[in-house]
């Protein structure tokens, strides 16, 4: 089963006082690009997460955003100290009954005095035990992931469907370039005739030796027969590993240079309109699907 690299998932998740956001997204690339925005005060939250995506992911360009924000709004800013605030009305309290005692007269405090002493306000987040609320993220993640390889998966059938037509498609003008390089044979024979007779008309004479070599030579550089027997064998290769369930991409990128050297090759040779015009859709259909195979994983 062909995987792509390209994919998307989004989930929410909720515990510890905390809701969250996740967005998982995913483009092609050579190996395992990641690139994480977590928030940075959940102590060993990132290190956690860039293990997980590098255990569970083997290529792409991928990037990780989580969002999170309080249950309830009013824990968003800071907040009462209960023991430091019960601890420091009962020292104002002391306070005032030691003045009273010796007929002292003190000013009333306020709260904004109280809330002002330190320790009495805290920022929410800042002395926080983080653990707890890292555990209920990381264990939301398995099903962040699964979703995200489905959406892959999802990508990877319709890339497949696709490479698949473009297989067959190379697979039919394979077939008529061999064709093609039969139909030629009668003609080249000809040719050469026809040159053999010219120069048997020459006074001097000719080299039958040398015309002998020439000949083998011509007769190598214009067989296909070689470049059309590793095209097949290409094809079949190809076949295979979109059958494989394992990642291919790596493979199928090598076996794509392979196909484009053959096509090129029998270019070169091909020395005939028809066969040259066959050899030029062989090469567009192989640079398109060459650019498919880019995004497989």
């Amino acid at each position: 089963m062909t995987i792509s690299m390209t994919g998307f998932a989004a989930a929410r998740g909720q515990a510890a006082g905390f809701g969250w956001s996740w967005d998982l997204r995913s483009v092609n690339g050579k190996g395992l690009d990641l690139r994480l925005r977590v928030p940075d005060w959940i102590d060993g939250l990132e290190a956690q997460l860039r293990t997980a995506l590098q255990k569970a992911l083997g290529r792409g360009n991928v990037s990780l955003s989580l969002r999170l924000s309080r249950d309830e709004v009013a824990a968003v800013g800071p907040r009462l100290n209960e023991a430091a605030l019960q601890a420091a009305l009962s020292l104002a309290a002391e306070v005032e009954d030691r003045a009273a005692a010796r007929g002292l007269g003190l000013a009333p405090m306020t709260a904004a005095d109280v809330l002002g002493m330190r320790g009495i306000l805290e920022t929410a987040g800042s002395d926080e035990d983080t653990a707890p609320l890292a555990q209920a993220i990381l264990a939301d993640l398995p099903g962040l992931l699964a979703d995200f390889n489905a959406s892959r998966a999802a990508e990877g059938q319709a890339l497949q469907a696709v490479i698949q037509g473009q297989l067959a498609s190379i697979t039919t003008l394979v077939a008529q370039a061999q064709a093609a390089a039969e139909a030629r044979r009668p003609k080249a024979r000809e040719a050469l005739r026809e040159a053999l007779a010219r120069l048997g008309q020459n006074p001097d004479g000719y080299d039958e030796t040398r015309i002998a070599q020439e000949l083998a030579l011509l007769a190598v550089k214009a067989d296909v027969t070689e470049e059309i027997d590793r095209l097949r064998a290409h094809i079949a290769a190809a076949t295979a590993l979109l059958a494989d369930t394992a990642p291919v991409g790596r493979k199928f990128d090598f076996l794509m240079q392979e196909f484009l050297r053959e096509a090129n090759t029998l270019l070169s040779k091909s020395q005939d309109r028809e066969l040259t015009r066959i050899g030029l859709d062989l090469k567009t259909v192989i640079d398109q699907m060459r650019e498919q195979v880019q995004n497989v994983e």
